[in-house]
């Protein structure tokens, strides 16, 4: 059962005039990734098709991620009245689909699947503390502290069945690392970039990936602040099973903020 429901968000506490054009954009295609948790929970199903355990669990994690965008949904709808959220999210629905018939981890394991699951949950926890930190909107703000709690929670959901099947599969840190690199670098995608698109443009326009992958980055980079990276940091180190405090996780967590600063001012 969630922790919460959309009859929990103070929706009386919305003020317009804290609206921040930039927030609203990223809001606004937040709220159609978000949707997307039905279709990674059949994903999930099917590749952890003999374990009812984690199956529950998967379910349960898709049904509070299709809640996320909900929220998220509602907030920019109250936001923009333009903005269509259920049409929005059928044309993000129509470009771009989760394989749906995969049997088998595109990860190349179990563990490979929950690493990558954790890197996910490691990004979208460190997000959304830093939209509700950034906004000045305070409807924004309590949802976003809501779903970044949510999304720690979901981190450790996915670390501790990780552990479970490190006992039978025994993926070395280094191949972990391999996978968690390889999930980051698919932020480089098409999920985030597409979703951008659908929720900024008008239904007519021409998507160009270059061009939305861009504007996306350059204005998530803006909200994050380097307590947020070296969160993500300790969090994909922990994952991968390195440690999660010391000079190599501050010396990654240096890097990584200045690749954002140049994302940023790009």
């Amino acid at each position: 059962m969630s922790h919460w429901t959309l009859n929990d968000i103070p929706w009386d506490r919305f003020d317009p005039a804290k609206v921040e054009p930039s927030i609203l954009r990223l809001a606004k295609a937040a709220s159609l990734v978000e949707q997307n948790g039905a279709d990674y929970t059949r994903y999930l199903c099917n590749v952890f098709a003999d374990d009812a355990e984690f199956q529950d669990a998967a379910r349960i994690w898709g049904r509070e991620e299709v809640q996320h965008g909900a929220a998220l949904g509602r907030w920019s709808t109250l936001a923009d009245p333009s903005f269509d959220h259920a049409a929005a999210c059928a044309r993000f629905s129509a470009g771009f689909r989760v394989d749906l018939d995969a049997e088998r981890s595109i990860r190349g394991s179990r563990v490979g699947e929950l690493v990558a699951r954790c890197i996910v949950e490691t990004g979208t926890s460190s997000y959304y503390t830093a939209l509700a930190e950034v906004t000045q909107e305070p409807l924004l703000r309590a949802i976003c502290h809501r779903i970044a709690a949510d999304e720690l929670r979901h981190y450790k959901l996915f670390y501790t069945h990780m552990n479970r099947y490190l006992a039978r599969e025994r993926l070395g840190r280094w191949r972990r690392l391999g996978v968690a690199l390889g999930r980051i670098r698919e932020s480089e995608d098409d999920e985030l970039s597409y979703a951008y698109f659908v929720a900024n443009e008008a239904p007519g326009a021409v998507y160009d990936r270059r061009r939305a992958h861009r504007a996306y980055l350059s204005a998530a980079a803006r909200v994050y602040r380097p307590h947020h990276v070296e969160r993500v940091v300790a969090m994909t180190f922990k994952a991968v099973g390195l440690k999660p405090h010391g000079r190599l996780n501050l010396l990654t967590a240096d890097i990584a903020w200045r690749a954002l600063r140049r994302r940023a001012a790009a």
